[in-house]
């Protein structure tokens, strides 16, 4: 295994460290860094990276994070772990998605190091971690206000690898999606690094039942790469295969006013049945949104107070619904918080 350098400092073979990349100050002067935990094996094997928080105010990521690197799972591994729990310091500490410029940082990739201060941070982000890496996974949650099913995004045209690792993840649903231009799946597909989004829960939320598929999921990606060693104790249950949609939709407010949804995350709809009903505080009429196309919801807005043309559920298509929606709520069961049967050993939640 080779030393590998991060910020300037050298991370030996068989070292493990906690890193601070400095960042540009804040105009109060004070000191910003980027936080980078390495695993460096004694053994070759791939660079995974796992990065959380491109999105300031999407923290989920954090904690499945901080429970990865407390898992015994990373005793004596091959290859390198690169974890970095928050990317966007600087939307993270004022709760924003966005950074003080207002630019998404998730659109800007490669970035520029004479560019703008999402621009900067980046083209810092990208050579100094993903760069050096084989492998990456992003984990990502809904919008403010807006409530993700755990789902894998990924273009499963790159390769058989991607989509390979996106099955091994175990999340109930892959949504095969093409890259944004800017988007860190986009410079990550340039360079041939496969790669994984993982989305799930809501912004400025802990979702237990998400962050415990998510710390999984990313066990299960490095017992794939060989980078840890597989699991000697069986699992009480088997888990069915995820289920794969080709294609999603929004279903969108015909009206502005207050809505009342009538589905939850993961539910089964009919082409033609109704998601909710919107009205005005008044409540002098109606306006039903309806399905307009049989799939399973994985992807919600929380906030009653809709405009027209707004995005309200989100709907991915499969060639069999009533397959997917069993996968769901088998996925929903076995992770739930409240599900005392819950057991993984060499993960516990902590």
């Amino acid at each position: 295994m080779t030393e590998l350098f991060i910020g300037g400092q050298k991370i030996k073979a068989g070292e493990r460290r906690t890193l601070d990349i400095p960042l540009p100050n804040l105009y109060t002067h004070t000191v910003v860094p980027m936080t980078v935990h390495v695993i460096n094996g004694r053994q070759s094997g791939p660079k995974l990276f796992v990065c959380a928080a491109i999105h300031g105010d999407e923290i989920n990521g954090i904690e499945i994070i901080r429970r990865l690197l407390q898992s015994p799972a990373l005793r004596n591994i091959k290859g390198t772990l690169i974890a970095v729990p928050i990317v966007n310091i600087y939307g993270f500490v004022r709760h924003s998605r966005y950074l003080p410029d207002r630019r998404d940082l998730n659109r800007v990739f490669p970035g520029s190091d004479k560019g703008s201060l999402a621009g900067r941070l980046a083209s810092l982000f990208f050579h100094e971690i993903v760069e050096q890496c084989t492998h990456g996974i992003d984990l990502h949650t809904g919008a403010i206000h807006r409530d993700n099913l755990p789902q894998i995004r990924a273009d499963l045209n790159e390769g058989e690898e991607t989509e390979t690792l996106a099955r091994v993840f175990a999340a109930p649903v892959i949504l095969n999606s093409d890259v944004r231009d800017g988007s860190l799946r986009a410079i990550a597909a340039e360079h041939k690094i496969p790669l994984l989004v993982y989305e799930a829960g809501e912004a400025l939320r802990y979702d237990e039942l998400s962050i415990r598929i998510g710390l999984r999921g990313i066990i299960r990606v490095m017992r794939q790469l060989g980078m840890i060693r597989q699991e000697t104790a069986k699992r009480k249950s088997k888990l069915p295969e995820p289920v794969v949609a080709r294609s999603s939709y929004w279903a969108r407010s015909s009206k502005s006013g207050l809505l009342r949804a009538m589905v939850s995350l993961g539910a089964k709809v009919d082409k033609g049945e109704t998601l909710g009903a919107v009205s005005d505080p008044f409540y002098l009429e109606d306006d039903n949104i309806t399905a307009p196309n049989s799939g399973i919801i994985i992807g919600k807005t929380n906030l009653p107070i809709v405009t027209e043309g707004e995005a309200l559920f989100h709907i991915a298509r499969f060639g069999k619904a009533d397959n997917a929606a069993d996968v769901v709520e088998q996925y929903q069961h076995e992770f739930n918080p409240m599900n005392e049967a819950y057991e993984w050993s060499e993960t516990p939640i902590v």
